[in-house]
């Protein structure tokens, strides 16, 4: 047995071990081409999937991600889709020289004497893949004993890609499964109390449905505005609890010498004030669900006895030691970052893997364009009912005002907004000018510049820094270095404004005359 011999012994018994103890299919097909690069000095290697007509690369050797990406071939297309057509192995000698070598992942810079090596991945008689290697080519290389070491290799690891190839099938099932039973359903997962069709609420009406059935923990996140407790009403309308009290706290908006007495009650002469027993939030949710809102601005105290009631469902109430058990879905919410409150010692780790169970993370509305019309119809209905309006569409250039602005305050500042436009409008339509100044346009308001107008950039640049010095030097009395220390300039730069402008420091102290 010669050399070559015994690395090609040492290259299929280090893979037939792989291949026997690797459970992880995609980690199998790397370590095997790593055994081949590694043993053999190949230059890169690719094993592809075949999905539908096409292949895919699924493990590479040498190859980077957006190489890999690259990589697709149709069945027919270059080598690698001709071996998957063929089922027929092919030997390149020369990649330089072969007009039907594609070199889609564009890895090859130097293409001077380099083979390539293609053999099909077959099981039950069906071409499922490929595997590839790159070779450089010397007087000593031996391109037919290469070509039947991988054509061995093929054979040996046909299983392992087999799998991977039929894991992968099942997964594009399931998703297609998914997505058409969502389509079917369309609008019967979304709650009565929500208005909105775009992908994104798609989803939450999706995660809605998959937990409002359990007793578990939600932990909702979204910026101020998103409408978090219309998701919240939501979940208890479809639980068991629906007919049940639905409790809501707003943490934010209690002191926290009152957020525990609220939370839990308090007992009669527990502190100055408390002139009777009070029965707490908790207590009054029993049987239905306690919604905690802007749960991350707890204090620290509160956090631990909240997160002994977690983990209990018992309290005490203040100025009491009797301990009271109660049955409450706990549902929180949150616009602030917790993770990073984490981070600074300000939440409590435990209690934040407590809370989140079951996440629930809604957009803002400047991620939901498609929905912003919707709501606004919506609000235009109920604020007509609300005052006695009859306002019947709203105008096209109201329309582009509402589809172009930001949307900080997200639906709640839509909804406040729609609401002062119906306030405002004096006919059956609401107008640009009907909308809140922060929506105004130089177009809608009639402020835009005039582009015939003769002052340039330049010139209104030259005005605004005018303003600026000026009203330093009111504030200052005159005093140029005062001025510039407030505007946060040298000296220098600003004697050289006031000169070039055309400034008088003196006319601004206040015992100069003119």
């Amino acid at each position: 047995m010669d050399y070559k011999d015994n690395i090609e012994v040492a290259v299929l018994n280090s893979i037939s071990k792989t291949v026997i103890h690797e459970r992880n299919i995609s980690n199998l097909l790397k370590t095997v081409l790593d055994i081949l690069h590694r043993e053999m000095g190949l230059l890169r290697g690719t094993f592809t999937l075949m999905h539908g007509d096409t292949l895919f690369i699924e493990a590479s050797n040498g190859l980077t991600e957006e190489e890999m990406r690259r990589g697709t071939y149709k069945v027919g297309e270059g080598i690698t889709g001709q071996v998957a057509a063929t089922g027929l192995s092919r030997v390149i000698p020369d990649i330089s020289k072969e007009r039907d070598f594609l070199g889609k992942t564009q890895a090859r810079k130097n293409m001077k004497n380099v083979a390539f090596i293609c053999v099909p991945v077959i099981h039950l008689e069906k071409v499922i893949g490929t595997l590839s290697i790159d070779r450089e080519v010397s007087p000593k290389s031996n391109l037919d004993r290469d070509l039947k070491l991988l054509e061995t290799v093929a054979n040996i690891t046909a299983e392992a890609v087999a799998a991977c190839y039929l894991e992968h099938e099942e997964r594009e099932k399931l998703k297609a499964e998914n997505l058409r039973l969502r389509e079917q359903l369309g609008d019967n997962l979304r709650p009565v109390n929500i208005i909105g069709n775009c992908n994104a609420m798609k989803a939450v009406y999706t995660q809605i449905a998959q937990v409002a059935s359990s007793n578990a923990t939600v932990l909702i996140r979204g910026a101020s505005g998103t409408g978090k407790e219309l998701i919240a009403r939501a979940i208890q309308q479809a639980s068991k609890r629906k007919d049940k009290p639905f409790i809501c706290v707003n943490c934010a908006a209690l002191p926290d010498n009152l957020v525990e007495s609220e939370l839990f009650g308090h007992e009669k002469g527990s502190f100055t004030g408390a002139i009777n027993t009070r029965c707490g939030r908790a207590e009054a949710a029993n049987g239905g669900t306690l919604f905690l809102d802007e749960i991350g601005d707890l204090s620290q105290p509160v956090q631990v006895k909240l997160l002994r009631f977690i983990q209990e469902r018992t309290f005490s109430r203040v100025g009491s030691n009797d301990e009271i058990k109660v049955d409450v879905r706990l549902i929180t919410a949150t616009s602030r970052n917790l993770e990073k409150l984490m981070e600074e010692g300000k939440f409590r780790e435990d209690l934040y893997y407590r809370l989140n169970v079951f996440p629930i993370h809604l957009p803002s509305l400047h991620n939901r364009r498609s929905d912003i019309m919707l709501l606004a119809e919506h609000f235009l209905e109920k604020f007509n009912k609300l005052h006695g309006k009859n306002i019947v569409r709203i105008s096209t250039p109201a329309i582009n005002m509402l589809m172009a602005y930001h949307w900080p305050g997200n639906v709640r500042e839509l909804e406040n907004c729609i609401e002062r436009a119906v306030l405002t409008a004096t006919d059956n339509v609401i107008n640009g000018y009907n909308l809140p100044p922060s929506l105004q346009t130089g177009e809608a308001s009639g402020t835009a510049l005039n582009p015939e107008a003769k002052a340039d950039f330049n010139t209104l640049v030259e005005s605004f820094e005018r303003e600026l010095i000026v009203e330093a030097l009111k504030a200052n009395n005159g005093n140029v270095a005062a001025s510039a220390r407030k505007l946060g300039i040298s000296q220098r730069i600003i004697h050289y404004k006031i000169e070039k402008i055309g400034i008088t420091p003196e006319w601004y102290k206040q015992d100069s005359k003119k």
